[in-house]
């Protein structure tokens, strides 16, 4: 007796995702297959957003459905199809089963779906399924291989530009479109061509260089136009600004940096000095030491300058930020003289746009870039690589990489490539960007990405106002909640963790291939506890979400105004400080088509994302099993927790924080 299944099948809503290529679908199950079926209603099928329902014959029940396979064909020419999801209800109304795709099928192809429950490799005893996941594997480890890019850096996909990539991995249309059309259209708001014109090629004053906050404004960035001269401002953009992590206690100060009492006392009250302070746990250093030697770039043939300044800082009893001195090079001498705030005022602004200067190159190139675009694309390689999809661990971390391998493509051919952006207009550009990452690269370890220990290890547990400090905890805690809790609805015990060999592949590949240049990482080459694969993957997810947008989302916000935080400098550090002038000043700092590609530059890349898919929200159904999602579920009631307490935390500030607001926070790296 013919025995009937319901197939419907589901057709992505997404542009281009519908196919008027020819679909059939074949049941695959414990005792036997389907007929192969050319799926065919009344009407066109497989339009996009299209839900289309089939019946589907078997000569004789095929017990439990454990696979569903698709083939598309052409029909004159390739049309490709990006299918959702598939259902199959058996006969006599048996249990719906849901087979999740979210896949393109590209040319004639055949691809076969698992059903949605996550399994591990333990679980599947069938030799179908067995194979299955085998099968996967080796099709990926042949899509997604790794390659070096430089030495040095993290490894990263065999893919020279964003074409190359695997379709599933690309942008959609609607983000591309929007991606490639951005910058242009910054560029025609500002009249940017006309205003290099116009004015030359450098600023005359300060004033002048309001003239390119035409339209593209935020209100943070008003703020930093009107108040960058003022020294609370400038601790607490060192707090709360795009690059949030490179200030720590000092509780000696260092040899190279030879500041003495007197020098800062009158930053302080005559009940105190910089002894006490330092005792108290108030003084607090940045050091860019990092800076150090790193050749400068040459724009239009004219050179630019580098510094690798040290800068001190002061919490004052009102809780301010102050900073108290700054010297200009990690080598003290008559040539490098230590900055104070009773120097003359031009002298003093000079010294902190060049500690802002050098914060421009840390945040792009070593926070945002490397800390979090370079350090995910290694997860994002490694997952596909080794995870198959109905693995649990790649059903988590699938919607936290989405697009990420594209974004950093084609960073690596249009940002920081031989010829791309950063070269044309930044002070470290070419050789000395690659080498300032190559610094840092060496000094990164897996300790540094937790946050707590982040703070911790710099000394930072006890200041007021850090708000991107106290706001990445809260996201930190919620996130390892959600994986600790996710984690445990599949792995019972340590041993399971142990003997998961598709896992210990996978974390064989993040550390042994992704991160081969780099032995003093500090995660080890096997996950031996619950705990362990909990906080790594608490890592992975923090990173490149709350993390990526801590350092990207206000980069628009501070170096719109560019004298705040100058992405180059033309002329050497001062070394005398009575002969600061402001024509000294102009002269130094980017030039008009420097300051406008800044500017356009940095609102393209901070913006919201018009297809932005928020921290904790899924949009593709990875899990259908019911426990998993009520996990997810409590996952977005803690997060809107989080939004309620960061919102009432910026009721009546001047300045507000919002950088790690959930619902401006992005599920995965796509910018």
């Amino acid at each position: 007796m013919m025995e009937v299944y319901t197939v419907t099948v589901v057709t992505g809503s997404k542009e281009y995702a519908g196919t008027k290529n020819f679909i059939y679908v074949t049941l695959v199950g414990e005792e036997g297959e389907s007929e192969r079926t050319m799926l065919d209603n009344v009407g066109l099928d497989f339009n996009r957003g299209s839900v289309g329902q089939y019946k589907v014959n078997s000569p004789s029940p095929l017990g439990t459905v454990l696979l569903v396979r698709l083939e598309k064909q052409k029909f004159f020419v390739d049309d490709n199809w990006f299918c959702s999801y598939v259902t199959v209800e058996p006969p006599a109304g048996g249990k719906l089963l849901t087979f999740p795709c979210y896949r393109w099928l590209v040319g004639d192809v055949v691809m076969e779906l698992r059903e949605g429950t996550a399994k591990l490799q333990k679980d599947d005893l069938l030799p179908v399924l067995q194979n299955h996941r085998k099968s996967e594997l080796q099709e990926r480890q042949e899509a997604y291989r790794w390659v070096t890019w430089v030495p040095g850096l993290p490894r990263c996909i065999d893919a020279p530009t964003e074409a190359d990539l695997p379709p599933d991995v690309r942008f959609d249309n609607q983000k591309k479109s929007d991606f490639e059309h951005s910058l242009q259209f910054a560029l025609v708001e500002l009249s940017l061509k006309k205003l290099a014109v116009k004015f030359g090629t450098s600023w005359d004053d300060l004033e002048d260089f309001k003239r390119i906050f035409l339209k593209l404004k935020s209100p943070v960035a008003e703020y930093c136009m009107d108040h960058w001269q003022d020294d609370n401002f400038f601790g607490y953009q060192i707090l709360n600004g795009s690059n949030p992590r490179m200030i720590q206690r000092c509780e000696r100060l260092p040899d190279k940096f030879p500041v003495t009492a007197a020098m800062v006392q009158s930053s302080m009250s005559a009940q105190t000095n910089l002894d006490k302070e330092l005792k108290a746990g108030n003084i607090y250093l940045l050091d860019y030491a990092i800076m150090d030697g790193i050749p400068a770039n040459k724009v239009k043939g004219q050179p630019q300058y580098v510094a690798a300044p040290l800068c001190l800082l002061y919490r004052n009893p009102d809780g301010e930020l102050l900073p108290i001195a700054i010297q200009l090079g990690q080598t003290p001498g008559l040539d490098t003289p230590i900055f104070l705030p009773t120097d003359p005022q031009l002298a003093w602004l000079l010294a902190k746009i060049w500690v802002r200067h050098a914060e421009f190159q840390v945040f792009e190139l070593l926070s945002h870039l490397l800390r979090t675009h370079l350090v995910v694309e290694v997860i994002c390689v490694a997952t596909q690589r080794q995870l198959p999809a109905v693995h649990p661990i790649y059903k988590l971390l699938t919607p936290h990489l989405r697009y990420t391998l594209e974004i950093n493509c084609r960073g690596r051919t249009q940002l920081i490539s031989e010829d791309g952006i950063l070269k044309q207009v930044t002070s470290t550009g070419g050789e000395g960007m690659v080498l300032l990452a190559q610094r840092e690269y060496k000094l990164l370890t897996y300790r540094s990405l937790q946050p707590r220990y982040d703070f911790v290890d710099r000394g930072v547990t006890q200041l007021p106002n850090y708000f991107y400090r106290d706001h990445a905890l809260m996201l930190w805690d919620a996130i390892h909640k959600f994986v600790s809790d996710m984690v445990q609805l599949f792995y019972k015990c340590d041993r399971e963790v142990q003997e998961d060999l598709e896992l210990q592949a996978w974390l064989r590949d993040i550390v042994q291939e992704g991160f081969a240049e780099l032995p003093d990482f500090g995660l080890a080459s096997e996950l031996k506890t619950l705990d362990e694969l909990s906080t790594l993957l608490a890592v992975i997810i923090f990173t490149c979400s709350a993390q990526h947008a801590a350092t990207n989302n206000g980069q628009f916000d501070w170096c719109a105004w560019v004298p705040n935080t100058p992405c180059s400098m033309r002329q050497p550090p001062p070394m005398n400080k009575d002969a600061v002038t402001m024509e000294t000043i102009m002269t130094s700092l980017p030039d008009v088509s420097q300051s406008c590609v800044q500017m356009a530059i940095t609102w393209h890349l901070g913006r919201a994302q018009p297809d932005a898919v928020p921290l904790g929200k899924y949009i593709e159904e990875y899990f259908t099993e019911k426990q998993a999602v009520e996990v997810i579920g409590s996952f977005k009631v803690e997060l809107l927790k989080i939004e309620t307490n960061i919102l009432s935390q910026n009721k009546g500030l001047a300045l507000k924080y919002l950088y790690l607001l959930p619902s401006t926070i992005e599920n995965s790296i796509t910018i």
